[in-house]
């Protein structure tokens, strides 16, 4: 059984597992999923954990409390920033938890048919086509994970390429199409006059990026879905907790989306250095600042290096080079005005993103933000995701605009 609110991905799911001889059936959202269970009694459910109605956690308890159901192999497939949201389906029996922005229909297949097997669901596991299976997907907010992986192989088979081929092409015929509602739903976001309409315009949002993300997912194009993975659970977050849309979230919102208008141009499938973790400059002398900053980047999985001393961080900056550099404004004996001025004298450091994270928001530490070379503004105090986004969009698109 597969529970998931997006029909066209419920439905190539569905398509993929019936050809390999499953019975499938799918619920659109949590209570309709829990009563599935209770009626087709599946061997095994694929769960997202985003749901209308009830969320995947609520439904795995729901599962994990019936008699009989304690081993009933659930798959959560989700995204990849719910990190608190993750732990919690682990820590309320799920047997695997993947992420939707890259795991194909396959790696998908593959991971079922070992939990059925492990189980011991007789006649249920069909044998794949020789030679058709990947390597599976690591599992995600690993506090937890199973023993072992399903078996691995070098190609896929023709049948799948051919259908992954297709799903692509698909996709990216209808960019053009999804750039453009994007755009009329966030400029209707940023003209929205009151809570309730900015609420409703940020939840059709983060429908049309929810969608998004499993759908690039689907395709193969990993760029768009880990930018459009990230982007919904700011997203979300903002839905929550209506007090923190402000100017500097929805900048970031807006910054977002038309660097996947940026991707969407080129169709990008893998990042250049993708095997190279990117590093991060965080220059703050508040100790707690610093963690809040470094934190938010571990949630983007970038690799950063933080220190308190300016004139410590302008040494490093010119013995290495670092793809982003966030700047505290106000620290004693260079402020973070002078040290973007001086990093950007640094051949290594001319073009590199700048940006300042303060607890100055006034209309002069803005100006002076810019004209002292800084790429962005972002006040205290932020939404951890709300940086993860801003961070992840300067990082991807310097690689990008390096490899031309």
């Amino acid at each position: 059984m597969i529970v998931e609110d997006d029909q066209i991905i419920a439905n190539v799911y569905r398509n993929k597992f019936a050809v390999e001889g499953y019975h499938t059936e799918i619920a659109l959202d949590g209570e309709v999923g829990l009563a599935l269970v209770r009626s087709f009694q599946p061997d095994a459910v694929i769960l997202d954990l985003m749901l209308p109605k009830m969320t995947g956690v609520e439904v795995m308890k729901h599962i994990r409390e019936e008699p009989g159901l304690e081993k009933l192999p659930v798959i959560v497939f989700s995204n990849t920033y719910l990190t608190s949201l993750v732990q919690e389906a682990w820590k309320a029996g799920a047997t695997m938890c993947l992420s939707k922005a890259n795991c194909t229909p396959r790696q998908l297949l593959d991971v079922v048919r070992t939990a059925l097997s492990r189980n011991g669901t007789p006649g249920s596991a069909p044998p794949s086509p020789a030679g058709s299976r990947e390597a599976a997907p690591p599992a995600i907010a690993s506090g937890k994970g199973p023993a072992a992986r399903p078996a691995q192989s070098l190609t896929l088979g023709a049948a799948d390429a051919e259908s992954e081929a297709e799903l692509r092409k698909s996709f990216l015929e209808g960019l053009p199409a999804t750039l453009a509602a994007l755009r009329v739903l966030l400029q209707a976001l940023v003209k929205a006059e009151n809570e309730t309409a900015r609420l409703k315009q940020v939840h059709a949002l983060y429908r049309r990026i929810h969608a998004l993300t499993g759908n690039a997912g689907l395709a193969g194009i990993l760029q768009v879905a880990q930018m459009a993975d990230a982007l919904e659970v700011l997203l979300k977050e903002l839905y929550e907790k209506p007090k923190t849309i402000n100017a500097s979230t929805l900048r970031t919102v807006a910054l977002a989306v038309d660097f996947l208008g940026f991707l969407f141009d080129r169709g990008v499938t893998a990042a250049p250095d993708e095997g190279k973790p990117p590093s991060v400059l965080v220059v703050d002398d508040e100790a707690i600042s610093r963690r809040a900053v470094t934190y938010a980047l571990d949630k983007a999985r970038l690799k950063s290096t933080s220190v308190e001393d300016p004139a410590i961080a302008f040494d490093l900056l010119s013995e290495n080079r670092f793809e982003l550099v966030i700047l505290d404004i106000d620290m004693p004996g260079m402020s973070g005005f002078e040290l973007c001025t001086k990093l950007r004298a640094l051949p290594e450091h001319k073009h590199t993103p700048v940006v300042f994270v303060t607890g100055l928001n006034d209309f002069d530490s803005r100006t002076n933000s810019t004209m002292s070379g800084g790429s962005d503004f972002i006040a205290k105090p932020f939404l951890f995701i709300e940086l993860a986004v801003k961070a992840l969009v300067y990082v991807l698109r310097g690689r990008l605009q390096a490899a031309k």
